[in-house]
């Protein structure tokens, strides 16, 4: 898209120019007929009128154009006097006219929502919350609140992402899409927690995404990037995993639509991100950490909970642990930040989900992700031991938790915490008794372990090594 500036004589002192400016441009409008809007629009240091150019079509009249493209049809009087147009109904094909950008109309657009779990409601205005459900949309006005363990991710029209972390609360500001230039012009505002956004690259330079939070706002022209306000410090942090974002102050104004967007007062790059105040102060960009592995990441969940360990980073001040259906964390479930490279979600369904680890900073910035496939599948196995009285034998038994899949089990007995030379080692044995029979005095270590073949898919699952000691 091609803008024209028109900017007014210039070359007085700054004082001076800015009463100059208040007498110029007020006549200047007045010559041309220019709207009100557009007159407020373009007042500014230097007041230029941005203007987009469109080349007439055959039976193109300044009515028409007027009416497919500006908020109000009667400005065609605007484009008359601006192109020096003195016959509005015949427009000869092929004459390259100057539309003012300020006049431009904008149609309201909707975002989709694509996933909900847990308590996450919506309001319009100073309306009454109600659920927020899968498949809703929302625009602008709408306010959406997650409570704990509540998430929502939302889908705008170009295919960004956006996903509401657990409590937190989020407005829908802007959400619109300007007429001939087809330029996007999104703004969500940050009111408490986190929003993680992954934004289709820009393909108009006037096109605008913003977060913005009490304290800042952080714009891009297509990234990965997380922002998060906390109400306690008045602080904000943006993290950016992919492209850049430019973060301003709260107080920074918003260009008018078709005004190009101009340099941020801070650019953060991939891999950085920065804390910023409410005083204005936007922080300095620090270098996230990297991202952290598993200890196990092939590991089966098939334990009374759902547990993660984690590689300690010395770096690290803590960690944040994310559980989702997909693998783009589109469907969040669970969210868990531990001080210990430790994390335990309690009971989940089995099913086949996706775990997304993070270490966060001294500042309290969360690091570059990594994301890893797990399988839930809860088997549960029971073992016990006991003495023959009066005997130097013993019954073990033991018992797997998962009805409808064929079990088989393997005992091994030794005399070594590591059973490496096991005295007894038998496979392929259903559920329920083995006697050990005349076993000298010492002591001895045992498990047993179960196996099921389903799907396809070989598992086993081990009791933890026992011990017990033989006296007599």
């Amino acid at each position: 898209m091609t803008v024209s500036v028109f900017t007014p004589p210039v070359g007085l002192a700054a004082s001076g120019a800015r009463r100059a400016l208040a007498i110029l441009v007020p006549c200047f409008v007045s010559a041309l007929g220019l709207a009100p809007a557009l007159a407020a629009a373009h007042i500014g240091k230097s007041a230029p009128l941005l203007t987009v150019p469109y080349t007439t079509k055959a039976g193109d009249t300044l009515y028409e154009i007027a009416a497919r493209y500006l908020r109000d049809p009667r400005d065609w009087a605007v484009l008359s006097r601006l192109n020096r147009v003195p016959a509005p109904r015949h427009l000869q094909a092929g004459i390259q006219l100057q539309i003012p950008a300020a006049l431009l109309r904008q149609e309201q657009e909707a975002a989709r929502v694509v996933a909900v779990s847990g308590p996450v409601e919506r309001a319009f205005g100073a309306g009454p919350y109600t659920p927020l459900a899968a498949g809703m949309t929302l625009g602008e006005g709408d306010r959406v609140r997650s409570g704990h363990d509540g998430f929502a991710s939302l889908e705008l029209p170009d295919g960004s992402h956006v996903t509401l972390s657990q409590d937190a609360v989020l407005e829908v500001g802007k959400l619109r899409l300007t007429s001939l230039t087809g330029a996007s012009d999104r703004v969500l505002s940050l009111q408490h927690g986190e929003v993680e956004s992954e934004v289709t690259h820009a393909t108009k330079k006037d096109d605008r995404f913003q977060i913005r939070s009490p304290s800042v706002v952080a714009g891009v022209r297509g990234t990965h990037f997380r922002v998060s306000y906390d109400t306690a410090q008045q602080q904000t942090a943006v993290e950016v995993l992919d492209g850049a974002v430019g973060v301003d102050p709260a107080s920074a104004s918003a260009p008018a639509p078709g005004v190009p967007l101009q340099a941020s007062e801070q650019l953060v790059s991939a891999r950085f991100g920065n804390v910023s105040n409410a005083s204005g102060s936007i922080g300095t960009p620090v270098e996230l950490l990297s991202a952290p592995s598993l200890t196990d990441p092939s590991k089966v969940q098939d334990g009374k909970t759902v547990a993660f360990d984690i590689v300690p980073d010395n770096l690290a001040s803590g960690y944040r642990v994310q559980i989702a259906r997909d693998a783009d964390l589109l469907d969040l479930i669970r969210d868990l930040p531990v001080k210990e490279p430790h994390a335990d979600f309690g009971d989940l369904p089995d099913g086949t989900y996706f775990v997304r680890i993070s270490a966060v900073d001294r500042n309290g910035l969360e690091g570059l992700p990594q994301i890893y496939a797990f399988e839930r599948r809860q088997l549960g196995l029971s073992a016990s031991a006991t003495p023959r009285a009066g005997t130097r034998n013993y019954a073990f038994r033991w018992f797997a938790s998962r009805p409808g899949v064929e079990t088989r089990f393997r005992f091994v007995l030794g005399a070594s915490p590591d059973l490496r030379n096991p005295l007894v080692d038998r496979t392929d044995l259903p559920a329920g008794e083995l006697v050990v029979t005349d076993l000298p005095r010492g002591v001895y270590y045992w498990t047993v372990i179960a196996e099921q073949f389903e799907n396809g898919r070989f598992y086993e699952k081990g009791s933890s090594v026992r011990s017990f000691t033989l006296a007599r």
